[in-house]
């Protein structure tokens, strides 16, 4: 489109330019030739006055030596009264032409060698008609006409290239605002929440801007109502049967005892299916506009508070540190919230009673971690672990908790990783880039590995202690 506007500019200046160019450039070479031949009338008539008084060579002589030159002037005076045809100066019209002249009585131009002449007729005293012979080089005829036109040419370039320019600026105005609008469309249709598109530009433009950004809005808003079902779906489901699987381990044995621990075993089937199917729709970042986001420490003392209750009835010692400063990252409450009910969980369903666990938050200037680490058995296989929908191998294992957190931190930029953790058990670090960059869609991206001072000596500490 801005190109095509440029052709066109390009193509009307240039005819523009052109139209007006070449008429005046030919009425610039018609003056200098009108100017050149009038010079010519003037010398000529300069010598008319002394011809109607005398024929006189001598005397006319020096009336034609003042009045031009003898290269330029000539003279043709007709015989006549017993005085012969005398001619002064030097002759470039032919004998026809002259007798013409003399005949009609009116001057007239013609072209000669290296130039034109004119041809003024005179009266003489006697009744007859001489001839005044003027030449005129082509160089006077077409004087300053080249300097004119080199002139006009350079208006013309100026003005075909000011067209273009100012053709490409109008160009820009309206094509910017239309890719900005194709992009932040390809980037919403990515799954990136938080595009939206500046608006400015044309009118046109501008109410398809704001129309695409109240589009988006409510995208969001939408996704985010849903998300807020499945989020408290998992608060109202998963952790009461994480209670209820723990409660039945107190049961002892028997046909009712069995029976209870499979339908709860039943019921966490059913859950997971359903959050499976959820899960498996089309991923959707969880990448919000700016300004949004929660407070990191205090989700985690929320969840803590909550979780610290069955670990005290199970005996287990547990620990919180980080989570005593606000710590802003670019994820929704809700889902950070599921993400560590997840690991959490996790902790509870494949560790004994009496597992001693922790959660760490580091906050650095680009990222936030997140670990939770467990005095647990450890995962046996890391990378299959992280495989999507494959868990740990264990019984009652999916995965789908870990698909959780992936997706929560790789919608920032960043990763989850398992290790072993300083407790002797299972470390889960949670990656969180703070500058909102979101994955590349396809796959998993890995993020920037800059670590600030502060957040590696605060990671290494935890690690030592």
């Amino acid at each position: 489109m801005r190109w095509a506007l440029v052709k066109v500019s390009l193509a009307v200046t240039t005819m523009v330019v052109l139209a007006f160019a070449v008429p005046l450039g030919l009425v610039i070479r018609e003056m200098a030739r009108d100017r050149a031949f009038s010079n010519a009338e003037r010398e000529a008539a300069a010598v008319a006055p002394a011809l109607s008084i005398t024929t006189d060579r001598d005397q006319l002589e020096r009336v034609v030596a003042s009045a031009g030159s003898d290269a330029g002037m000539a003279v043709h005076l007709p015989e006549g009264d017993g005085q012969e045809a005398l001619e002064l100066g030097r002759r470039r019209a032919a004998d026809e032409e002259i007798a013409a002249v003399r005949k009609l009585g009116r001057a007239s131009t013609t072209g000669v060698t290296g130039g034109w002449t004119l041809l003024q007729p005179v009266a003489l005293s006697t009744g007859k008609i001489a001839v005044v012979e003027v030449y005129v080089p082509e160089s006077d005829v077409t004087n300053g006409v080249g300097t004119a036109w080199a002139v006009l040419a350079g208006v013309g370039v100026a003005l075909i290239l000011g067209s273009v320019a100012v053709a490409d600026r109008l160009g820009v105005r309206m094509v910017r605002p239309a890719q900005r609008l194709v992009e932040g469309a390809h980037e919403l249709g990515e799954g990136r929440l938080g595009a939206r598109v500046p608006e400015e530009g044309p009118s046109e433009l501008r109410l398809a801007a704001t129309a695409f950004n109240s589009m988006a809005d409510q995208v969001v808003q939408l996704l985010a109502n849903e998300r807020e079902l499945a989020a408290d779906l998992s608060h109202r489901l998963r952790t009461p049967l994480t209670v209820l699987r723990l409660n039945t381990a107190s049961l002892g044995e028997g046909p009712a005892a069995d029976q209870t621990r499979t339908a709860v075993e039943q019921l966490e089937r059913e859950v997971d299916t359903i959050i499976r199917t959820a899960r498996e729709a089309k991923p959707q970042t969880a990448a919000v506009g700016p300004g949004a986001g929660c407070d990191a420490a205090e989700v985690v003392r929320e969840r803590m508070a909550f979780w610290s209750a069955l670990a005290e009835d199970e005996g287990r010692k547990w620990r919180v540190a980080g989570a005593d400063r606000p710590v802003r990252i670019p994820v929704a409450r809700a889902d950070l919230a599921a993400a560590l009910d997840a690991l959490l969980g996790n902790v509870f369903r494949h560790t004994a009673e009496g597992t001693a666990f922790a959660v760490d938050v580091h906050n650095g200037e680009d990222a936030v971690i997140v670990l939770v680490s467990d005095a647990g058995p450890g995962i046996p296989d890391p990378e299959a672990a992280m495989a999507r929908g494959r868990g740990s191998g264990s019984d009652g294992s999916t995965g789908l908790g870990l698909d959780i957190v992936r997706r929560l931190a790789e919608s920032t930029g960043g990763d989850v990783r398992l290790g072993s953790s300083v407790l002797g058990g299972t470390e889960v670090r949670v990656w969180i880039q703070l500058d909102g960059r979101a994955p590349a869609s396809g796959g998993h991206r890995q993020p920037r590995r800059r670590r600030p001072g502060r957040l590696a000596a605060a990671y290494h500490r935890s690690r030592s202690h």
